[in-house]
């Protein structure tokens, strides 16, 4: 599954950024490298952007970019 389509308090752990660029480079620098557990905090209303807990930091980040980034959910 893709990040964007985390549920607000699913739990994910990254397994492939999909992303290029520059963006790619400043999400590596926030944490998000593979391995990384994330933690979907909050959805803004129109469902962009998310908020997710990542290495005890809340980051904003925008459904384009979490579209790119393959997560597997954590069981329950």
């Amino acid at each position: 599954m893709t990040m964007n389509q985390m549920k607000i308090g699913g739990e994910a752990t990254i397994l492939q950024l999909g992303v290029r660029g520059g963006i790619r480079r400043r999400l590596q620098d926030l944490g998000l490298i593979e391995g990384t557990h994330v933690k979907c905090l909050q959805k803004s209303p129109l469902g962009d952007p998310s908020a997710f807990l990542i290495r005890g930091a809340v980051i904003a980040i925008r459904s384009d970019d979490t579209s790119l980034i393959i997560v597997k959910e954590k069981q329950k």
